[in-house]
């Protein structure tokens, strides 16, 4: 299950309204199991399972489908897809969220060879060191990258004014009056800042700006730290990359679907093999582009 908890860690939250309920999300899933962090901002939901929970899970609720743990995981990838992604190809599944006692049910509801599918994540609370995993110890970082970015955006400001006042001593002048500035006061700045934009710019909300501005802030951090975990271990990053996915996408299985098939109400007779078939070709995904880092002076 390691490569689940590391993989998750690696994937950006997605914002999610689903009716009344506002949710902030990430999963990934592999050929072995899959893993689901959800939160509302007030509570954190988590569930990873194995092929075996898949398996049987898939046979209580698709009765008439019969399928290999591997080929299902593929199908609730394909739906997980649009729905995390926000991709502009909206996903044909129908996703609903339950709150029962302190659980998160997340229903499932599509089809799958021409029958009904569904699935349901039962997600339990969230352990405090898992919330401190993927929100606390990144949010952290994240406040402290900011801070340095700041840091060295007034450190380049000082050299700009420095440089501007030997241009003016040298005898140069501006040509357009509307482009001068006044020296950069970084105490008086943040004065301003804290007084006129801090309550706008921490405005949480629904946790939608978190997800739109600063996923690629929170990727680096998360990856950093997986880095520096390796190390501690002895683990050379370079080939537990090349051998852990690191993609920011959920993860594609290349299962035929061929392996998904229904069962009929009837016995079928068998018939003789005409031929051999060519392997499935599943689409893949294309490459997210990374965003710039964007900080406070952006």
């Amino acid at each position: 299950m390691e490569e689940l908890e590391q993989g998750l860690l690696m994937q950006p939250w997605a914002w999610l309204q689903l009716a009344e309920d506002s949710l902030l999300a990430k999963a990934y899933i592999t050929k072995q199991g899959y893993a689901l962090l959800v939160s509302n901002l007030h509570h954190v939901w988590h569930e990873q399972v194995d092929t075996s929970v898949v398996s049987q899970r898939a046979k209580e609720l698709n009765k008439r489908l019969t399928a290999p743990p591997a080929a299902f995981l593929c199908h609730l990838a394909d739906l997980l897809r649009p729905l995390l992604k926000d991709t502009a190809c909206p996903g044909k599944a129908t996703f609903s969220c339950d709150h029962v006692a302190e659980a998160l049910i997340l229903r499932v509801r599509s089809e799958l060879s021409g029958l009904p599918f569904y699935w349901n994540f039962h997600c339990i609370l969230a352990s405090p060191s898992l919330v401190s995993q993927h929100l606390i110890r990144p949010l952290m970082g994240m406040s402290l990258a900011l801070q340095c970015q700041a840091r060295e955006l007034a450190t380049l400001l000082h050299l700009k004014d420095l440089e501007i006042q030997d241009y003016q001593e040298s005898g140069a002048a501006l040509s357009r009056d509307r482009l001068k500035t006044e020296p950069f006061e970084e105490n008086s700045f943040l004065e301003q800042f804290m007084v006129e934009k801090l309550p706008e710019a921490c405005s949480v909300g629904d946790g939608r700006p978190f997800v739109m501005n600063l996923q690629s802030l929170y990727l680096a951090v998360t990856r950093q730290e997986v880095q520096v975990g390796q190390k501690h271990q002895g683990t050379d990053p370079q080939t537990s990359s090349s051998a852990s996915p690191q993609r920011t996408d959920i993860q594609l299985l290349n299962q035929p679907e061929e392996l998904i098939s229904s069962a009929p109400s009837l016995p079928a007779p068998e018939k003789e093999p005409t031929g051999t078939s060519g392997p499935v070709q599943r689409p893949q995904l294309s490459k997210v582009k990374r965003k710039k880092l964007r900080g406070l002076f952006s």
